[in-house]
């Protein structure tokens, strides 16, 4: 093959390089290379570590893409990996073929066949191997190694573009995933002395190193997202990427989507392929928020892709393979919904092999004190200030709080008593102090209930026999909400405003309960 005759591969190579996901250009750069030289199969292999993963087969069944070769125990791969040139393997070399008995045409080990195996480099960097075998012992005979190392050239460049283009879209995808779960200047640390949270610490600790599945449950506003975090910055996958996404802020037709990913023109508006969530977290940690939220319709596809490791584009045949971790989180009682036929149990118990329930902001009493001196000192520091401190009615007050949304009210309720206080001074940099009258903490959603009760204008359900505490609870929770709803007509922001609960909260309580 004369640089000539290579033009046409290169416009092939050139096509992969535009739109198209990962997996599926190197499985058409496998296809393309099988055309041009007389071979019954193919494999493109990733080196990580001391192992080679392969990305793409041509002609090997399907479960090698499952496999990892150690290189250290096929000789025929290493010899491979350390050559600079093309290794061609005699047909009666002594070195065991990695590949006996995957090739589709045939049943058994292969005992004549010609194999031969190009080294590729990305940046001078040993990056993984292309191999090319044959059944016919001759069929590389009139190969010129100069053919081999342009396809060599060829395939490093469709391999640089692809990582580029796969580290454009990880970074992009990823940044803004985590930006929606973690303002950048909010909380980055789980704060906290009490018994409670040295508890948590304890089980964080234990589980991080392992590979099980966690599920993390509380109220919200308690910090899952934290301990999701923490989980896989002490895991042993802390230097790959941890993906997030909230399951409860996707419409049903595309969580499909998001979680596998799509071809072009699976569906109406996919105008180009995409990633899913579980192959940009290969090889690390795929965060599942608000699990609870998840369509039953849903809930089978993704158990198979945790049973089996594999996952399938909205449009397309084939698999791919993923090493995942999930941790999962709901502020649900999934038990419950289990019971009550709205989640599966089977995928309960998948997500929940280790379970760690994050405590309330009220079982950790003295905590909001260290969290509030947190939160003051980012405020602190963003605005400009000298000092920020609590006065003794403010210290009383946020103690005798209830906190129902927990870690997150707290945060909001101090950046809007500093933005009060800052209001009510001279500029330049000055020491201010807080107030129980700053923070305004009069109307809890238990003084608006008690007040509402008081007055009439909310007769409290009765409990029925064998009832539930929690049944009545949420029976006198729609009626305070519907009494909300008339009085301010229908506005959901003013409502949850009047109740003293947060907007994205109030509209999943409404969600929640089929108000």
């Amino acid at each position: 093959m004369t640089a000539n005759d290579a033009y046409p591969l290169l416009a092939v190579i050139t096509d992969l390089a535009r739109d198209m996901a990962p997996a599926e250009r190197f499985a058409q750069l496998l296809a393309t290379v099988r055309q041009m030289l007389p071979c019954d199969a193919t494999a493109l292999l990733q080196l990580r570590g001391t192992e080679l993963i392969p990305l793409a087969v041509d002609g090997l069944s399907t479960d090698t893409l499952g496999r990892h070769f150690v290189v250290d125990d096929h000789p025929r791969l290493a010899k491979i990996l350390l050559s600079h040139e093309p290794v061609r393997f005699a047909a009666d070399s002594p070195l065991p073929d990695p590949y006996d008995g995957l090739l589709h045409a045939v049943e058994g080990d292969l005992h004549v066949h010609d194999c031969l195996g190009i080294a590729l480099y990305l940046q001078g960097m040993p990056w993984g191997v292309l191999t090319l075998d044959a059944l016919n012992a001759n069929a590389f005979d009139r190969i010129d190694p100069g053919q081999l190392r342009y396809l060599a050239r060829l395939s490093e460049a469709v391999i640089r573009i692809t990582e580029l283009t796969n580290q454009l879209q990880s970074r992009t995808e990823h940044h803004q995933a985590m930006t929606q779960a973690l303002v950048a200047d909010g909380q980055q640390e789980l704060i906290g002395r009490s018994r409670a949270m040295a508890r948590l610490q304890q089980e964080i600790d234990m589980v991080a190193r392992s590979d099980l599945a966690v599920l993390i449950t509380g109220e919200t506003g308690v910090g899952k997202e934290l301990v999701a975090r923490r989980v896989h910055a002490l895991s042993n996958r802390a230097r790959a990427p941890l993906i997030y996404l909230n399951c409860a802020a996707l419409p049903e037709n595309l969580v499909e989507s998001e979680l596998f990913g799509h071809t072009r023109g699976a569906f109406s508006g996919a105008v180009q392929s995409r990633v899913g969530k579980f192959e940009l977290a290969h090889g690390g940690t795929l965060f599942l928020d608000e699990v609870g939220e998840l369509p039953l319709t849903v809930q089978p596809k993704l158990l198979r892709a945790l049973q089996s490791g594999e996952v399938q584009r909205l449009g397309s045949d084939s698999h791919h393979q993923v090493d995942v971790r999930i941790i999962a989180a709901s502020n649900r009682d999934l038990h419950r919904e289990v019971a009550e036929g709205r989640f599966r149990a089977d995928l309960y118990h998948r997500l929940g092999v280790y379970p760690i329930a994050v405590p309330s902001l009220r079982e950790r009493h003295k905590d909001v004190l260290l969290l509030a001196g947190h939160f003051l000192e980012q405020n602190r520091r963003r605005i400009g200030l000298r000092g920020l401190r609590l006065d003794t009615s403010a210290r009383e007050a946020l103690l005798a709080y209830p906190w129902p949304g927990n870690v997150r009210e707290l945060e909001h309720l101090i950046s809007r008593a500093v933005l009060k206080a800052q209001a009510g001074q001279d500029g330049g940099r000055r020491l201010l102090t807080l107030t129980a009258e700053l923070l305004d903490l009069g109307g809890s959603p238990v003084d608006v209930a008690a007040s509402v009760v008081e007055s009439g204008s909310l007769d409290l359900p009765q409990p029925t026999i064998g009832q539930t505490l929690r049944e009545a609870t949420e029976r006198f929770q729609v009626q305070l909400i519907r009494q909300a709803l008339e009085r301010n007509d229908n506005n959901q922001s003013r409502a949850a405003q009047e109740l003293g609960v947060d907007r994205g909260n109030f509209s999943r309580l409404v969600k929640r309960l089929g108000i």
